[in-house]
């Protein structure tokens, strides 16, 4: 399949940019892998007549808006509850590049046996030759947490895609760690992201026994930890997890919604993506302490009353633009708090420099969608066109 084209310069023209503040409709020229300038035209003829090649899209009838960073992804496959035939196969270029995710973060879930931190660093590093830029959370649902140096510090430290480390809390398939573990975890990371300039974040999978989230609380209590060390996903898995969420975001905490998680998807207890923000930023919830993330690619098993695998689903990772949709069209949330949600409050909470805005200096990660409908019509990746007028123009090496 054709990767795209060679050009040294791209130019995106006549798009309604959304940066994600409102800029109207402005031009947008790209030098691989960044944006060089933002303006309302931009003459090109003199780069075409010193002999550069100008790829050009005509976007008079698209929004330009950041590509989506989606911060829970399992790049590497996920699953294994139920038995070995539950695996499910490591992700493609194409799901991402289809979903608009320009940006992902790959985690281990429940398996932090038969799946490896190696194997996810692998991924990632190959996911990110292939064009979309990518980072790892070291630990997995087990405590003490699996890691590749031999300590969540060093990992973070050390290891250029490592940018925080992933645990489980009140949830049957963890470790159950006490608080004390908990705040001996978070203290790692938050030493390692000062030591070497990343976030150091504490993403955390929340379950839904009824402990909630009395261990972070708990263990943060007395200490100088600031509750936006944490990350807290799959928030609205129930009405009582998205409650005590409210709260904690209110107190200083990041709240991650699950967009893979939703009644649509047969998770009857859960809320749905969309709905649960409207929810958050009405009961007065910080908007920057809101993201989503799809828990792409993972096995998402249903339990029956006695513990037993009933059913066994997949979280898609394209739910987060239908999701984003859904926020813009139903619940009429503003595209520019929107796009913060799915990109610019990722970035910041994770410190992924260049990432998240459109903006000069900024890597050239760049979504056109339709007016109307907000359908997904080309991916600009690093500068690099990936879909075309709705049309994969770079697949996976192995697709």
């Amino acid at each position: 399949m054709s990767m795209g084209g060679v050009y040294e310069f791209l130019l995106i023209r006549g798009a309604e940019v959304f940066s994600p503040e409102p800029l109207g409709k402005c031009d947008i020229l790209v030098a691989p892998p960044r944006i060089l300038r933002i303006a309302r035209s931009i003459e090109f003829e003199a780069l075409k007549s010193a002999g550069f090649r100008v790829k050009v899209i005509d976007a008079d009838e698209l929004v330009a808006v950041p590509g989506f960073i989606d911060q829970h992804v399992h790049i590497n496959g996920g699953g294994g509850e139920g038995g070995p035939r539950y695996r499910t196969p490591p992700i493609q270029l194409s799901q991402l590049v289809k979903a608009g995710i320009t940006s992902v973060v790959g985690t281990l879930g429940t398996d932090g046996v038969a799946r490896s931190l190696r194997e996810l660093l692998m991924k990632a590093r190959g996911l990110e030759e292939e064009g979309v830029s990518t980072w790892i959370y070291t630990g997995s649902y087990q405590v003490p947490s699996p890691t590749l140096t031999g300590s969540i510090l060093s990992d973070i430290v050390l290891i250029d895609k490592v940018i925080g480390v992933k645990i489980a809390l009140s949830d049957h398939r963890s470790s159950h760690p006490t608080p004390d573990e908990v705040r001996r975890i978070a203290s790692e990371a938050r030493v390692g992201g000062i030591l070497s300039g990343k976030a150091g974040v504490v993403h955390v999978h929340m379950g839904s026994e009824k402990t909630g989230f009395e261990p972070i609380l708990r263990a943060v209590e007395g200490t100088e930890i600031p509750l936006a060390q944490f990350v807290i996903t799959h928030v609205n898995r129930a009405e009582r997890v998205l409650e005590q969420a409210i709260e904690f975001g209110r107190m200083g905490g990041n709240v991650d919604v699950t967009s893979g998680v939703s009644p649509g998807y047969g998770f009857r207890s859960s809320v749905k993506p969309s709905e649960a923000i409207k929810t958050m930023l009405r009961r007065g919830v910080p908007l920057e302490r809101i993201t989503m993330s799809s828990d792409g690619n993972g096995s998402m098993p249903l339990f029956n009353e006695k513990g037993e695998v009933v059913r066994m689903l997949v979280a898609p990772v394209s739910a987060t633009l239908r999701e984003f949709r859904d926020m813009v069209l139903e619940e009429k949330i503003p595209v520019e708090h929107a796009l913060r949600i799915v990109s610019t409050n990722v970035a910041e909470n994770l410190k992924l420099s260049g990432k998240g805005r459109l903006a000069e200096g900024y890597d050239a990660d760049i979504l056109l969608l339709t007016r109307s409908r907000f359908e997904l019509r080309y991916v600009v990746a690093r500068g690099e066109v990936l879909m075309e007028n709705g049309r994969l123009v770079r697949v996976g090496t192995f697709e």
